[in-house]
């Protein structure tokens, strides 16, 4: 018989549990225990039969397997699925939302092996999130013993031998018993593909040519300097700012020290804020900006990133998905989500190939339209850019402040121009912005709210509720009252913006999940071309899936030829809604093409045929810098 899943655990340090299941979850034949070191050729070996293997974490199994040139199509990623599945009001009423506390609430995901491990970029919420809270036992293994020689051990994070089954089980009932049980199949599919896409995202890694790295910092802060020393041009805007404010020891690179220096020369401030010091006109401040932004510089990109995390040409950044709580992915050090547009001249793509980067056009406002059904918002942006497309609707007169207000609408901004251009939106896009208005209110008093395909808000904190039924006792304090509707909303702000978010982040797992079908389809067929004979996988296999998880399920296929992950058309880069593919260069049009099929496929499997277009913009370049 052959399995639709397979279970992967250790039952004890240094062996591998395989375990076959029908596509009920019974067993489908005998369990296999291995050596860790031959997994990889057991996995090369079933992968032929497309299971889904059903692991604790992705990121403990799958890089070693990258590491052997084993590519796997389809997973289960255990703890993902569990973070979703536990909180989603979808399956709130299922024995796995229900029961107590178990390990699994606790698994965190490996950290970045190669690296010093750093806090992860801070999200639109930091307060929302442990985010630097992500890190495990070095080697991420874990010690049981085996369930079939019933010995009693547990492992290093508190599971028992046979958890994983055991776990699946449960994650297949709450599918089955939620009350859509189809939305939120396709999120806990998208987001373990998710899981293998951002594996594969490290193991390739982004092309980066340090030599022009070297040549930017060498031309912006001066050639590099000696330890403990800061560079040339740094020194020299230094000198200047020390001269300017009369104060030989000012020290820009402490807020404290520079707030206490601007005010002994009688410059009026609060904070030493970019946009607060653009605002002043006391000769100090145009080098201060200056040395400011040659400091970020050094300090997010300079040449101690560049000797920890380029390494043969490639920076291979560690993605955590599922790592904001709106359900974004994060990152462990490296910043590679907030690359800045000065080190992009560095992305260089290889001798004979191309970067093709594709960025979804005014995501999340197309997302608020899909998901509040508002025709006239989708009408404004079928066919061209939704920002001029609400000009030509007559609702507000600029780009500028059509965007403006979009932005004040999903985040809650209500002074200033966003504060002014929502009026008129609500007039002209009523549904989109009830849409929003209903998630906030639903966050001030306390509630929940859940993205398209199920992932659900964390409630407020304890204190947070406390703090609301003092402010509505008798004998409440106007300053406690007003303390609580400030805190209010504070979380209204948040759950407005979590259901778009979130539902874009949704929505990029199964542009993802396509995208990366596509590209092995792509690289077969492009490799079967140069070797007659030989037998590509197609697309039309991947058909075959499941109903509705097809393009977030993963691609068809065995195990890859040798070099194949990066030798063929490969992502090598994300950033919630812009990819970058690395292309051999005669498949660079055909690879662009396959980046908007997939942006339509992907709106599809989760709006259905709503009238919402979700267009890309797609640049064929060999520099980053180029792209935009």
């Amino acid at each position: 018989m052959t399995p639709a899943y397979i279970v992967v655990s250790e039952p004890r340090s240094g062996r591998v549990l395989l375990e076959p299941l029908d596509p009920d979850g019974a067993p489908a034949g005998s369990a296999a225990e291995l050596a860790r070191p031959d997994l990889a050729a057991a996995v090369a070996d079933r992968e032929r039969d497309r299971p889904r293997w059903v692991w604790n974490d992705t990121q403990r199994w799958y890089p070693d397997l990258l590491a052997a040139n084993v590519r796997v199509d389809r997973c289960v990623d255990l703890r993902l699925c569990h973070t979703i599945l536990r909180a989603s009001t979808l399956t709130a009423r299922s024995t796995l939302a229900t029961a107590p506390p178990t390990a699994w609430d606790t698994l965190r995901p490996v950290g970045a092996p190669t690296a010093t491990p750093k806090p992860v970029e801070p999200s639109l919420f930091d307060d929302l999130e442990s985010a630097s809270d992500h890190s495990v036992r070095e080697d991420g293994v874990f010690e049981a013993t085996s369930d079939h020689s019933r010995e009693a051990d547990h492992q290093r994070d508190g599971r028992e031998v046979g958890d994983e089954r055991r776990e699946f089980a449960l994650q297949r009932d709450a599918i089955a018993t939620a009350t859509d049980p189809s939305r939120i199949a396709l999120l806990v599919a998208a987001e373990s593909v998710g899981a293998l896409a951002a594996a594969e995202l490290r193991h390739a890694g982004l092309p980066w040519s340090a030599e022009r790295h070297d040549a930017l910092l060498t031309r912006v802060l001066g050639p590099r300097p000696r330890e403990g020393e800061r560079p040339a041009e740094l020194e020299r805007l230094l000198q200047r700012i020390r001269t300017l404010l009369g104060d030989p020891t000012v020290n820009p690179d402490s807020p404290v020290e520079l707030l206490k220096a601007l005010r002994r020369a009688g410059i009026t401030v609060d904070s030493t804020r970019e946009w607060e010091l653009r605002n002043l006109t006391h000769p100090a401040i145009e080098p201060l900006l200056d040395y400011k932004k040659r400091s970020r510089l050094l300090t997010a990109n300079g040449w101690n990133w560049l000797d920890t995390w380029v390494v043969d040409g490639r920076f291979h950044a560690n993605y955590l998905p599922g790592g904001v709580v709106t359900g974004r992915w994060a990152a462990e050090g490296g910043g590679a989500l907030q690359l800045p547009k000065q080190v992009r001249g560095a992305v260089v793509a290889d001798e004979g190939r191309m970067l093709v980067v594709a960025d979804a056009a005014q995501l999340e406002p197309r997302i608020l339209a899909a998901l509040a059904g508002d025709r006239a918002m989708a009408a404004a942006g079928r066919g061209r850019d939704l920002y001029d497309g609400i000009v030509a609707s007559g609702a507000v007169d600029t780009r500028a402040h059509a965007k403006v207000g979009m932005l004040g609408a999903m985040y809650g901004g209500t002074a200033g121009e966003s504060g002014r251009m929502l009026p008129r939106l609500a007039r002209a896009f009523p549904a989109a912005v009830a849409y929003v208005e209903a998630a906030a209110r639903t966050g001030e008093t306390g509630g929940v709210v859940s993205t398209r395909l199920g992932r659900t808000s964390p409630r407020p904190s304890d204190e947070w509720l406390d703090l609301h039924d003092l402010a509505a006792s008798d004998g409440a304090t106007d300053a406690l009252r007003t303390r609580a509707r400030t805190e209010a909303r504070s979380w209204g702000r948040f759950t407005r913006n979590f259901v778009v978010q979130g539902t874009a982040a949704e929505w990029a797992l199964c542009w993802i999940g396509s995208i990366r079908r596509r590209l092995h389809a792509l690289s077969a067929a492009d490799a079967a071309a140069d070797a007659p004979g030989a037998t590509a996988p197609g697309a039309a296999d991947a058909a075959a899936d499941a109903p509705g998880i097809t393009a977030a399920a993963g691609s068809p296929g065995a195990a890859a030829a040798p070099n194949a992950l990066t030798t063929g058309p490969h992502l090598s880069f994300f950033l919630h809604d812009e990819v970058m593919v690395h292309t051999p260069a005669h498949l660079a049009d055909a690879v662009a093409h396959e980046l908007r099929e997939a942006a339509a496929e992907a709106g599809r499997l989760i709006f259905g045929d709503a009238p919402v277009e979700f267009p890309v913009t797609v640049a064929i370049v060999d520099s980053y810098d180029k792209a935009k």
